[in-house]
């Protein structure tokens, strides 16, 4: 039912956990199975005087697809520019995954929702 790659992100999930001192964070949940995802960058000036995601890690709470979609997010976004990385797709994410069972493509829309929101609350915060 699941890919070698949805396997391999859940068992063992690629940069989880939080940042001290966030440049943003993202959540969004799914109320109907409960999953929760919770996104923390942080964004730095490249030789190219780009804004760059340095450092991404999460949080997340729900089934197999909801952490390894986000495992997956973060390998996509991390060194990406702001603008690159807000362009990121659910199926990108599918993708990258070598595929999600149809039923678990909401988990690819929560990672890449809770990354744009993280890039929201870092330009909202950055504007202040």
């Amino acid at each position: 039912m699941y890919s070698k790659k949805v396997l391999e992100h859940f068992t063992r999930p690629h940069n989880q956990g939080v940042i001290k001192n966030p440049s943003g964070v993202g959540m969004v949940g799914n109320p109907t199975c409960g999953d929760m995802m919770k996104i923390y960058i942080k964004v730095k000036k490249d030789v190219k005087k780009r804004e760059v995601i340095s450092d991404i890690k999460f949080e997340t709470l729900g089934c197999a697809s909801a952490i390894a979609t986000s495992s997956m997010i973060t390998d996509l976004a991390k060194n990406k520019t702001l603008e690159e990385a807000s362009k990121i797709t659910r199926n990108d994410v599918a993708e990258a995954l070598e595929g999600l069972p149809p039923i678990k493509m909401h988990c690819s829309n929560l990672a890449a929702d809770s990354l744009r929101e993280a890039i929201k609350d870092y330009q909202k915060k950055k504007k202040q």
